[in-house]
């Protein structure tokens, strides 16, 4: 794809073409069984289901699972404008437990963006629609760097 078709594509197909690109790529989101729901400029819905081998000692999911989930929604949302970003920081609070064959949702937003940093928030929540986990994540973006190379 030559600039000018670039230049041509709306924001939602570039949110869209990135949420691909990074999918055939993203082992850790396919090894876990996520899948995309939802991609647009600044936003991404993630699902996973919490299998057997994601349960903790007290036969609930692992918050690192639930994290994972959480930070996955959050790349695909500040990635989605096709400038590489990663993770500077994020703090998550675990509100509820995610139990055995959930299907946990995170939604991503963006909050802030200046310049090359950002502010997103992701709410977890399980197929009932109650709260699992509230993630704040802080991006950066690296200069002159796309997510998914230009096509030809």
């Amino acid at each position: 794809m030559d600039a000018n078709a670039s230049n041509m594509m709306t924001s939602q197909q570039l949110a869209e073409r990135v949420r691909d690109g990074m999918f055939a790529r993203d082992r850790a989101a396919q090894g876990l069984g996520m899948r995309v729901t939802h991609m647009a400029p600044g936003e991404a819905t993630i699902e996973m289901a919490v299998r057997s081998d994601m349960l903790n000692g007290f036969d609930i999911c692992h918050g690192g699972y639930i994290t994972t989930l959480g930070d996955t929604a959050f790349a695909y949302a500040c990635n989605s404008y096709n400038e590489m970003t990663v993770a500077s920081g994020l703090s998550v609070d675990f509100v509820a437990p995610g139990k055995p064959g959930d299907v946990l949702v995170a939604e991503a937003r963006e909050v802030s963006q200046a310049g090359r940093t950002g502010v997103y928030d992701v709410r977890i929540c399980n197929g009932a629609g109650e709260v699992i986990a509230l993630f704040r994540g802080r991006s950066y973006r690296m200069k002159g760097k796309q997510t998914v190379p230009a096509q030809d």
